[in-house]
């Protein structure tokens, strides 16, 4: 009689998970900015010990054009083995893999050839209005009992309300609209949960409307992008609680709760205040039965010479940091924080949510500084490090240096290329570019990259139901 096991990368704790063996393949979103080339999924050996090791391996153009390949994540993981949904016959195998401009959702199958993904199926944008009533897929983040995609935009035309769909762990239809009610929320990020105490939160970004065509400067300083959280009841599907950061904190985005199950606080980004074009982290916590958010990161611009900056910046005589990502190790000890528009990528102890101190630091492009990679000292660097992956045993980062499309050609007007570095963690606990790993150029076919997944888990794809 055959046996279902569950899939050797699903973990039951973090612990576990940060104890298995390193990742050995990296896949990465690649995007054409014109929206006149294939988009693609690049794959990176990441094995030291490998002859190709730091080079895109595998290559798997998107069908279409003009999907603008941004967030994606696995259909399936850790979560799976929570007590009250298991679901032992489901696999860490398919990438799902949304268009933000075309809202076309992608399914690859990384199976039977990790090296070359096979498209299993195109969720087209219709599908994804019809059925949950949205558009712009963002975010991916596979649950215990299903896969759930954070999108921007409304349906039929509709600018918002942004929200959560919900697609089946292994037929990927579009199942529905994931909240009963909504409450207040309009604006729409991330999502993710504490599966423990049964509570999802999201996070606010802006609609379609607010971010596709580039920052728009009335806007932002009209304090209308997002700046709140928002607490769910994750079985009632139903808006428990509203906590507003404060207008002047403009986009409040990457969500990273902790960890170990039995803890009940994350981090959340924002990327500039309004008021000094800081940026800032804070930390979400309950207290007396109800969630509060107290700033524990401030991040301060950096005056520079306006006729070295962007027109966009250049009445303001300074550098935005622009935190535009963060990620949490495993073990909840260390936060990644990288400054996009600065170039700097820091390292905090976070042992003490409440109290983090900055311990490491490496500078790569900026909008001023453009600080080269190591590897290539002679060559200033474009972009700056902007998505950012741990792998599960904390040790290696990875970074990729595009925003958004229309952002990038905003505060880098010379363009930012495509690059991706991986730096080491020291036993000093310091962060160390790795010369040997640093794709970019034409490593990439000239399209720019965005977001990275490790095989087998890293530290922003899992959930875990057991401390």
């Amino acid at each position: 009689m055959a046996l279902w096991k569950p899939d050797p990368t699903f973990y039951p704790s973090p612990r576990d998970a940060a104890s298995a063996p390193p990742e050995k393949l990296a896949y990465v979103g690649a995007f054409d900015r014109a929206g006149e080339r294939h988009d693609a999924i690049a794959v990176l050996d990441t094995d030291p010990a490998s002859a190709a090791y730091g080079t895109v391996v595998g290559w798997t153009d998107v069908p279409g054009t003009g999907d603008e390949l941004h967030h994606f994540g696995w259909n399936a993981c850790s979560s799976a083995l929570c007590p009250y949904a298991p679901h032992p016959h489901v696999e860490r195998r398919y990438l799902i893999v949304p268009g933000l401009r075309s809202s076309r959702i992608h399914v690859y199958d990384t199976g039977p050839d990790p090296l070359h993904p096979q498209l299993v199926r195109v969720l087209e944008a219709e599908e994804l209005a019809k059925r949950a009533g949205y558009s712009r897929p963002h975010t991916v983040h596979c649950g215990p009992e299903g896969i759930y995609v954070s999108a921007l935009g409304g349906a039929d035309g509709a600018d918002g309300p942004g929200g959560v769909a919900l697609l089946d762990h292994t037929s990927f239809d579009v199942l529905g609209r994931w909240e009963i009610d909504r409450g207040p929320q309009y604006l729409a990020y991330d999502v993710w949960w504490h599966l423990g105490y049964d509570i999802v939160v999201t996070s606010e970004w802006g609609t379609p409307s607010m971010i596709e065509d580039g920052v728009v400067g009335e806007l932002l300083l009209g304090r209308k992008y997002g700046h709140a959280l928002h607490f769910w009841d994750l079985r009632k599907r139903r808006h428990l609680q509203t906590v507003d950061l404060g207008d002047e904190h403009q986009m409040a985005l990457e969500l990273r709760p902790a960890h170990d199950p039995t803890k009940d606080y994350g981090f959340v980004n924002v990327v500039v205040s309004v008021e000094d074009l800081s940026a800032s982290v804070w930390v979400w916590h309950r207290e007396a039965g109800s969630f509060k958010a107290t700033k524990v990161i401030t991040i301060p611009a950096e005056p520079a010479d306006p006729a070295l900056l962007p027109p966009v910046l250049q009445p303001f005589g300074a550098v935005p940091p622009l935190v535009t990502d963060i990620d949490l190790t495993l073990d909840d000890r260390y936060l990644l924080v990288s400054c996009w528009g600065t170039g700097r990528l820091q390292r905090y102890d976070v042992s003490d949510p409440f109290h983090p101190v900055q311990v490491g630091e490496v500078r790569l492009g900026g909008i001023v500084s453009r600080s080269a990679h190591p590897a290539h000292p002679e060559t200033p660097l474009s972009g700056g490090p902007q998505m950012v992956e741990i792998s599960r045993d904390g040790r290696r980062v990875y970074v990729t240096n595009s925003l958004y499309g229309a952002w990038d050609d905003q505060f880098y007007p010379d363009g930012v290329g495509g690059w991706m570095a991986k730096l080491d963690v020291t036993a000093r606990g310091e962060l160390e570019p790795d010369p040997r790993f640093f794709p970019h150029g034409e490593a990439f076919r000239g399209l720019r990259v965005h977001q990275t997944r490790l095989q087998g888990g890293d530290a922003s794809s899992d959930s875990y139901c057991f401390p």
